[in-house]
């Protein structure tokens, strides 16, 4: 949609005020307190042309305008001031993320948690499913005479265990034994490469008495990859929406406080466009989801040697700071790119 100047400078404005205040915005109030160099007439007039166009809205007669979702969309797009992060607020993220992460989960459990702190919104972040990252360590623990523990270790720093039950007694020498054969063939093999069918059969063919305790053993592997594979969802500032005049009609709160309850719905919006690199700004009825008509989602994404693994966002009302939760999530997307690069190559100094 094609805006002349002055139409631009007096959606931007009202949008700007609106954003602060969550008060509708009047001629006068633009003439004041903004240098667009028109009077309150004129200013009416064009206001009057952006509501035609559907870019605000008249909640109340003799009100003054809010913006319409069409006319926040043209304010995300091409009207707001680009920001920065403070030196202040670059500093509470590095703190949040400097200490010897080396587990994947842990560090984007901290991220959500620190986008949440900044932005003062609601924040999600996904943990990715790790199909690609390798097994570097299998250890089997004999526990009982008759159970094993399991453990895996990959790259990525994710280490997952499994507990099963053999129906012989077992010692230890032979666990030590399949281990070792376990270990010659797994490691450094990406998950989604792992052929453990395969690795049964030659396992019972090369092992001999000791293949009565492969099967579970194998059934204990595949438990682990699969907790591995399952992505973890983490929620900060959950009642942050309450800080918000929007939300203080409690019907309007419940609606929203139910849709965080719903992991389904959180795993469809965290997912829906993690294809792409670009940072995504849903807004309002863009939404695909009732719920999310009175908000908005910003999301992006995260990578591992350039491929998309996971994504974080933050949700909030249509009135959002949206310049500030663009470079907070674009500034920390960076530093979980660095961070991860940094586990998987096996780098978690400071």
């Amino acid at each position: 949609m094609l805006l002349d100047d002055r139409k631009r400078r007096i959606l931007k404005a009202i949008i700007d005020d609106y954003i602060n205040t969550a008060e509708p915005v009047g001629s006068r109030s633009v003439a004041r307190k903004h240098e667009i160099g028109l009077s309150s007439a004129t200013i009416r007039n064009e206001m009057a042309d952006l509501e035609d166009m559907g870019l605000l809205e008249q909640p109340h007669t003799s009100a003054g305008r809010v913006p319409s979702d069409k006319g926040y969309r043209i304010y995300v797009d091409q009207l707001m001031t680009a920001r920065e992060l403070s030196a202040e607020e670059t500093e509470r993220i590095k703190n949040a993320l400097k200490f010897r992460i080396n587990e994947l989960g842990q560090l984007i459990k901290q991220a959500s948690a620190v986008v949440s702190d900044i932005t003062k919104y609601t924040s999600m972040a996904v943990t990715p499913q790790m199909n690609k990252s390798s097994l570097t360590s299998l250890q089997l623990v004999l526990v009982e005479l008759d159970k094993v523990l399991i453990i895996i270790v990959t790259n990525a720093g994710i280490i997952k265990n499994s507990m099963v039950k053999i129906e012989e007694n077992v010692a230890n020498d032979s666990l030590l034994i399949i281990a070792n054969f376990l270990n010659d063939k797994l490691v450094g093999l990406a998950l989604e490469k792992i052929d453990l069918e395969g690795i049964k059969l030659e396992a019972e063919k090369v092992l001999g008495k000791d293949k009565q305790i492969i099967l579970p053993i194998i059934v204990g592997i595949r438990d682990c990859i699969n907790q591995i594979y399952n992505t973890e969802l983490f929620l900060d500032g959950t009642t942050r929406i309450f800080n918000f005049p929007e939300f203080q009609d409690l019907m309007r709160a419940k609606q929203f406080l139910n849709m965080l309850g719903t992991k389904e719905i959180l795993y469809t919006l965290m997912f829906n466009g993690i294809h792409t690199k670009d940072m995504k700004v849903r807004i309002g009825t863009e939404n695909e989801m009732d719920e999310l008509k009175d908000c908005s989602l910003v999301t992006a994404t995260y990578s591992m040697d350039y491929e998309i693994i996971g994504s974080i966002g933050v949700i909030g009302p249509t009135r959002m700071q949206y310049s500030k939760v663009i470079a907070s999530l674009d500034y920390i997307s960076r530093v979980i790119n660095k961070e991860l690069n940094n586990i998987m190559d096996g780098d978690t100094t400071d």
